[in-house]
């Protein structure tokens, strides 16, 4: 079955007839979403968009819950943020998950917005050899990890009036990263599962986000410093890329693209070989084999 050509004004598609008016997929909710006095719950908030995270919303009146794996990490942030919750929890083991669901279900009834924000970035030559265990550590943290955290939540989540899922994904989600391939993966796929899912909740009360971060200067990138390619003025602060989020979901923004994650998008569309031969420069001499790091 051939295809017929589609325009809209934000995007062109290339449908089957047995499509359905794809107008949908765009349209943006007039409502506005209150991000005071609700009780949140944010993963992977020991640092970075996390910390971010739990500092701003609980500035702006809101209960915070925050997860990690580490627990002296989690004391720390404690000390430095008396009014937030803490509890020990791998979003990579789905024993963990349902462990957090009880407890937050038991202690934090009225839990109504849930942050998937814990990740994990690694610099990946695929010439060198790797234990099969661990290639796909990326794919169980960022994206099975917010696929079951909605999964264990989501009934909860729905007996909520004002209820909202933030998914952090990545601008790397628009394009691939070569120097970390299973990021790219993983970052792809939760952008994929994040659309469908909006889809599938759309007659629900729960509002689904995604924030498609742009490079940060946070402790995920410290790993690429000394790479050839590397650029710190490119990164823009997390506090910056944190504030954009919360105006998206104050704003009711399906999508939330703050900096250079504006022109990642446009780029994906109209030059995708560019974008890739562009990310393909950074720490060549070590995905191509020349070096062992």
């Amino acid at each position: 079955m051939k295809g017929i050509p589609f325009q809209l004004q934000h995007c062109d598609f290339w449908l089957h007839p047995f499509f359905c008016d794809c107008r949908t997929l765009h349209q943006q909710k007039t409502e506005t979403m209150n991000l005071t006095n609700n009780t949140i719950l944010v993963t992977g908030g020991t640092g970075g968009f996390g910390f971010e995270f739990a500092s701003k919303l609980i500035a702006l009146g809101n209960t915070v819950i925050i997860t990690g794996r580490n627990a002296q990490k989690l004391q720390e942030v404690k000390q430095k943020l008396p009014q937030v919750h803490t509890i020990q929890s791998d979003v990579s083991k789905a024993e963990d998950i349902i462990n957090l669901y009880e407890k937050v279900k038991k202690e934090f009834p009225n839990l109504n917005i849930l942050i998937n924000n814990a990740g994990e970035m690694r610099k990946i030559s695929l010439h060198h050899q790797h234990e099969l265990t661990d290639i796909t550590r990326e794919i169980e943290i960022n994206l099975m990890g917010p696929i079951r955290m909605v999964q264990q939540f989501l009934p909860h989540l729905k007996t909520k009036t004002n209820a909202a899922i933030l998914n952090v994904t990545s601008g790397i989600a628009l394009m691939a990263f070569p120097i970390s391939p299973i990021y790219s993966a993983s970052k792809s796929g939760l952008r994929s599962y994040t659309q469908a899912l909006r889809v599938q909740l759309k007659n629900t009360n729960i509002n689904v986000f995604e924030l498609v971060a742009p490079g940060s200067s946070t402790p995920l990138n410290d790993k690429f410093k000394n790479e050839d390619g590397f650029s710190a003025s490119a990164l823009m602060a997390p506090e910056k890329i944190v504030d954009a989020a919360i105006k998206g979901m104050q704003r009711n923004k399906d999508e939330i693209y703050p900096g250079i994650a504006k022109l990642m998008r446009i780029l994906s569309r109209i030059a995708p070989k560019f974008l890739i031969s562009q990310s393909g420069k950074m720490g060549a001499s070590f995905m191509y084999g020349k070096e062992q790091h």
